[in-house]
């Protein structure tokens, strides 16, 4: 699947013009609305690839920017979510750090001063390693989300944890978000690479990000479905379900 994610873009009809567009719009992304746009690209990416089409969606006109904004406010509201809550629970932690260090350097006392600083670094640390536990797990479960959101429609499915969960423990699902981690990591090595060459580098850099971005969705939205099917299949059907 790793390989076939880095050809889902190049195969495609106007593979050229989607990753031109789809790169401005991350260049554009500081507005927020281009990144929603890039939202709804990515969860059109998540149905198609789920529905079995390997042919990449395209930007065809203004109207279907529009669309795709609609289509991508739910998912991006989700992502948001997600992707805020590592941010809040660091700067809760870091704020009472700071606030240690504050109160003991201005106790006038040695013992409470040497409290304050053990207070302080012991926060550091604590909201150092908080921040990266709950920044993977988001960076883990938001795909997922953002799937189920593709396939519902609904900004609740994306906190919809019966649905989520079975799909977030199962070895597949870990898998594929693995390989779209390794495709992410491969793109922004290229970036990176990229980047030697002043300005065209950095300029050049942001459309390998969209067009790895995509591989990586390519990626989940074929897990989400393969998961999702072994789901619907292990399902008894409704005349077979045991009557209480």
């Amino acid at each position: 699947m790793f390989t076939e994610s880095l050809t889902y873009l190049r195969d495609s009809r106007d593979a050229f013009k989607t990753v031109f567009v789809g790169g401005i719009l991350l260049v554009l992304g500081v507005f927020i609305v281009p990144t929603i746009t890039v939202v709804g690209y990515l969860m059109r990416v998540l149905r198609r690839t789920g529905a079995g089409d390997d042919e990449a969606p395209t930007f065809d006109s203004v109207d279907d920017l529009v669309e795709l904004t609609k289509e991508g406010l739910p998912g991006f509201v989700v992502a948001f979510v997600y992707g805020i809550v590592p941010a809040v629970v660091m700067g809760v932690v870091f704020g009472g750090a700071l606030v240690s260090f504050v109160l003991g350097g201005s106790s006038g006392s040695d013992g409470l001063a040497g409290l304050g600083l053990s207070l302080g670094l012991g926060g550091l640390v604590v909201g150092s390693l908080l921040g990266v536990a709950l920044g993977l797990l988001a960076a883990y479960v938001t795909p997922a989300a953002v799937a189920n959101v593709a396939d519902r429609g609904t900004i609740a499915s994306g906190f919809a944890f019966g649905d989520l969960r079975p799909v977030l423990l199962s070895g597949a699902y870990a898998t594929g978000w693995l390989t779209a981690f390794a495709v992410l990591v491969v793109g922004g090595v290229v970036a990176a690479m990229l980047n030697v060459v002043p300005l065209l580098g950095t300029v050049l850099g942001v459309f390998v990000q969209f067009y790895f971005l995509v591989a990586a969705y390519y990626v989940v939205g074929k897990t989400w479905a393969r998961v999702r099917n072994v789901r619907e299949s292990e399902e008894p059907l409704a005349d077979e379900r045991p009557v209480v």
